[in-house]
């Protein structure tokens, strides 16, 4: 029985397969149909393993994973303990529960190969009983500590046996090397426990991964949802989606739907500000800004000055069909998508689109005012651009001069409409445009005694003026000098 490890030292897996599978190893030692004495090639492997431990980088008592030079120096020795199993013809513990894992696991583990890989050591050594993903937290069990512990065991005790393999070799008149049967032991220990503690901490990992993608699992059903109801519910030819947002039952199934969106962005949404309090509404205002826009161009009426307010709805209905799109594509293909949610480069694509257009959908689609002044100001750049083709290069090229004349052309046109631009430059200039209710004015008055300059030198030019249309002569000398920014 010399060949036998001390009890406390012996890792007994708790799977009883495994437990066969040690026993057997063991049995075999015991019966002596392992000789003591090492070949050559076997002596190469147990000194190739011994070079690489040399070569481990630690951090105290623990092995250093986490540096790039650790983790290799990790890698190599595992690949010789790998090596020096096999060349010592060593029973492997059994991996048959690798058949369970996931897709990505399985590609990771593909076989039943021992495939000690790092992240699974690094794993054991540092037993972090929770981690947090998506904002929430998890624990491994107890059971899965356990293993952690053992597997720690028994690392330390194969590093003791050929701590005191290499003493021998240098000191053999000191101390003598460890027997074959010892190193057997150490390693089908180590393999076992290995095995044990891989089963259960990929179980753990697959079961945490399938929780953390439920935010993306509960949008997925909830867009199903939406879907079965825009094949259900009748819709005549024309009527622009009017009838689904008149059903209760669809506006509670897209206002579910806006809702695990909003909360995916507040948990995933890393290129922005992840908010999560964007509502339904702001679809909706867009996509009855959109119905206007198309009554209106097939009543016959100039839709120069709708061309923001559609290219701004526009821009909320697509990023929402764009987030309804990536989830119906990724409904077949759960298991490839990461748990660490903000780990998906599409899925934060999407919504970050999804969240900067409804911002700007609640900025204007949600107050009329605001919406038709941009409107008005996008229809009047077009018309100076016609006057100042200069302007239509900037836009083109998006000169940096570009900036300094678009805020000429926004204090351009509320001269010319103060009322109707109002709204727009309080936006821009809250402080210039009070709004509280002690406010006697609109704007204060050094914005009045603007308006009061700018109508005196719109009368000047008009008094000045040879075409027949004198305002509109005058209104392009402005254009022109806007744009040119000449002051002489």
């Amino acid at each position: 029985l010399r060949c036998m490890p001390p009890p406390n030292t012996l890792h007994r897996p708790s799977q009883s397969g495994a437990s066969r599978g040690y026993s057997y190893a063991m049995f075999r030692m015991c019966l002596g149909e392992d000789s003591e004495h090492l070949c050559p090639p076997e002596q190469v492997a147990i000194e190739k393993l011994i070079s690489t431990r040399w070569r481990l980088l630690m951090d105290g008592d623990r092995v250093n994973t986490k540096s790039e030079d650790g983790s290799n120096a990790c890698a190599a020795y595992l690949e010789a303990v790998d090596v020096a199993a096999d060349t010592l013809r060593l029973d492997k513990a059994p991996r048959t529960y690798r058949e369970n894992f996931t897709i990505n696991y399985r590609a990771l583990f593909p076989d039943q190969a021992r495939n000690y890989r790092v992240d699974v050591l690094e794993a054991g050594f540092e037993q972090y009983a929770t981690i947090w993903v998506n904002g929430d937290k998890f624990e491994f069990s107890a059971e899965a500590m356990k293993r952690a512990e053992a597997l720690q065991r028994a690392w330390w005790e194969l590093g003791a046996v050929l701590e005191r393999w290499s003493q021998a070799s240098r000191q053999p008149q000191w101390s003598q090397r460890p027997a074959r049967s010892e190193l057997r032991t150490a390693l089908v220990a180590l393999d076992f426990a290995w095995a044990s503690f891989e089963h259960k901490y990929i179980a753990e990992l697959i079961d945490i991964e399938e929780k953390a993608r439920r935010l993306i699992v509960h949008a997925i059903e909830h867009e199903r949802m939406v879907a079965k109801l825009e094949e259900e519910i009748h819709q005549p030819e024309g009527d622009g989606g009017e009838a689904l947002m008149q059903s209760p039952t669809y506006a509670e199934a897209q206002k579910k739907l806006v809702g695990s969106i909003g909360h995916l962005n507040s948990v995933a949404n890393t290129r922005r500000k992840g908010r999560d309090d964007l509502s339904r509404e702001v679809l909706f205002d867009a996509m009855a800004t959109l119905r206007r826009c198309d009554i209106a161009e097939h009543s016959g009426e100039s839709t120069e000055r709708l061309i923001a307010a559609r290219i701004l709805a526009t821009d909320v209905v697509e990023s929402f069909q764009a987030m309804r799109d990536y989830l119906r594509e990724v409904e077949h293909c759960l298991e490839r998508v990461d748990p660490h949610l903000c780990n998906n480069s599409g899925l934060v694509a999407r919504l970050a689109d999804w969240e900067e257009s409804w911002e700007m959908g609640i900025r204007y689609m949600q107050h009329e005012k605001l919406l038709n002044a941009v409107c008005d100001l996008v229809a009047e750049i077009r018309r100076a651009q016609r006057v100042a083709p200069a302007l239509t290069a900037m836009c083109e090229e998006c000169d940096v001069e570009l900036f300094l004349v678009l805020p000429r052309m926004i204090w351009l046109r509320f001269l010319a409409e103060p009322q109707q631009h109002a709204e727009l430059l309080r936006s821009l200039l809250p402080h210039r445009f009070p709004k509280s209710p002690e406010a006697k004015a609109q704007w204060d008055a050094e914005v009045e005694a603007f308006l009061e300059k700018y109508r005196a030198t719109q009368r000047l030019l008009i008094g000045r003026a040879k075409a027949a249309d004198k305002e509109q002569e005058a209104w392009e000398a402005l254009v022109q000098r806007v744009v040119s920014g000449d002051r002489s």
